[in-house]
């Protein structure tokens, strides 16, 4: 009755179930012990015959339903005729391992392999064994398991394959990366709403060092390599270690706006921010940030995306330079001069006074040495004007040969100081271009009372006018007749 009940609990075990006799392996293991074997790990990964010399001596004495159908077989004899298909290839290294366990005397051992079934499918096994009681000595009945966690073992190689693409797209994005922990930030801030804060921009204005707190209270978890080449890090370690030397400056402004963007709950944002590489030079940055799903009750993982802008701004920057600039002189234009004059008109600022220069003889080389020589000429005179002339005044090349210097704020006083530093600048570089010297005709005027822009102007232009017709009438020539005044305030 007895036998009964166990073959019925043996056969509906829901785990497929062996029990098989080591005896005869046990009979060799007692041979290679009088060889004086005692490592028998080595000892098989030495001759992997052994290992399959070992197999064969195993004998399967009974199998319960499960294992039939685990392993697709139709009854005992037909899983015994095809045990060498079952056990093979990956199982090596386990099998080994059970034969060791059972070498040193364990009488117990668990391991995860592989199998296969009679049709070839593969399977992932958690095996255990146990020699039965009453035959520790001889092996002969060991009760195996073998359970079926391929499902298991599948969902972890798909998350170990996840995770190797997920970590291969951070590392290997041409986008700088930052894995960074905002929970401390986050704590802060609640404890901030807590105490009744709802002006989050006025408590900063007046507690501007929590700001600087919530920026010690980031904690970077990892970068990629995109970021140590955008940075000019040699590694992670000395990217971080010098983190104080890449966010300074102003870094304080834009991660201000960043902590009202995470006050009022938008945990997705970005902006423009410049950083600075570890040699010292400026990165111009798009930053986007963004906590990841499943984080928002903490903030805890968020990703910094950095996109370096550098290239972009400069180009802007060329761009706006282009359109308030000369090229040749590198003075402002004409186009920048009419926004000036316009600016300067509605404001209140006075006295202003402007200088209205012509170079003398331009047509002359142009007609006799060739444009090019006109062009070093009025380059030269560029770099004169550049010299002289600094904020808040400005010097712009209003025509071929014509300049204009607007000097807000300075009476006749300052306006003549300013003239006779341009003088001395040309008297210096005429030294250096003793072959070609540069005259200038020009015409200072300071506002009157109530005086516009446009009427100050035309009052230096008649004066330069009046110092040209000196100069070429003392020379016996006149370059020009009539007056420039309506090209130079249209």
């Amino acid at each position: 009755m007895q036998d009964t009940f166990e073959s019925s609990v043996f056969n509906l075990a829901p785990i497929a179930m062996w029990i098989e006799d080591f005896s005869e392996v046990k009979a060799l293991f007692d041979i290679w012990r009088s060889q004086g074997i005692t490592d028998i790990r080595t000892f098989l990964r030495e001759d992997v015959s052994r290992i399959a010399q070992c197999s064969t001596l195993i004998r399967v004495i009974d199998v319960n339903r499960k294992t039939l159908e685990l392993f697709e077989a139709d009854d005992v004899d037909h899983l015994r005729f095809g045990v060498a298909q079952i056990f093979r290839d990956d199982m090596l290294e386990t099998h080994i391992n059970e034969l060791a366990d059972l070498f040193d005397g364990k009488l117990a051992f668990s391991s995860t392999t592989v199998n296969y079934t009679l049709s070839g499918r593969r399977l992932d096994i958690q095996l255990r064994g146990a020699v039965m009681p009453g035959h520790e000595g001889s092996l002969a009945k060991i009760l195996l398991t073998t359970e079926d966690i391929t499902a298991r073992e599948d969902a972890r190689r798909a998350e170990i394959t996840q995770r190797l693409y997920a970590e291969g797209i951070f590392e290997h994005s041409p986008v700088s990366l930052w894995i960074e922990d905002f929970s401390r930030i986050k704590t802060l801030i609640e404890d901030i709403r807590a105490r009744g804060i709802v002006d989050f921009r006025t408590f900063m204005d007046v507690h501007p060092e929590f700001v600087t707190q919530c920026m010690s209270e980031i904690r970077v978890i990892d970068v990629n390599q995109a970021t140590l080449d955008l940075f000019c890090a040699s590694d992670r370690m000395t990217l971080l270690q010098r983190l104080s030397d890449i966010f300074r400056g102003d870094m304080e402004k834009p991660f201000r706006e960043q902590l009202i963007e995470l006050w009022n709950g938008n945990l997705f944002h970005h902006r423009e921010v410049i950083n600075y590489a570890l040699d010292g030079s400026e990165r111009h940055i798009l930053l986007h940030f963004s906590v990841f799903p499943g984080r928002e009750h903490d903030w805890a993982r968020v990703q910094v995306a950095l996109t370096d802008i550098t290239a972009r701004k400069k180009a802007e920057a060329y761009l706006e330079y282009l359109g308030k600039h000369d090229v040749l002189t590198k003075l402002y234009n004409r186009a920048f001069y009419a926004e000036e004059i316009n600016r300067l008109e509605r404001k209140s600022l006075r006295p202003i006074s402007a200088i209205i220069i012509d170079l003398n003889g331009l047509k002359e080389a142009n007609d006799q040495l060739g444009h090019d020589a006109g062009d070093a000429l009025l380059r030269r005179f560029g770099e004169i004007l550049n010299g002289a002339v600094s904020q808040p005044n400005h010097a712009a090349r209003i025509g071929g040969d014509e300049f204009a210097v607007l000097l807000p704020g300075a009476d006749n006083k300052a306006a003549a100081a300013i003239m006779d530093t341009i003088n001395e600048l040309l008297k210096i570089n005429n030294q250096f271009y003793s072959s070609a010297p540069l005259t200038m005709s020009f015409g200072v005027a300071t506002s009157e009372q109530g005086e516009s822009m446009e009427s100050l102007v035309q009052r230096a232009d008649t004066l330069m006018y009046e110092h040209k017709r000196a100069f070429y009438a003392a020379r016996g020539t006149l370059s020009a007749s009539g007056s420039r005044i309506a090209r130079r305030t249209s």
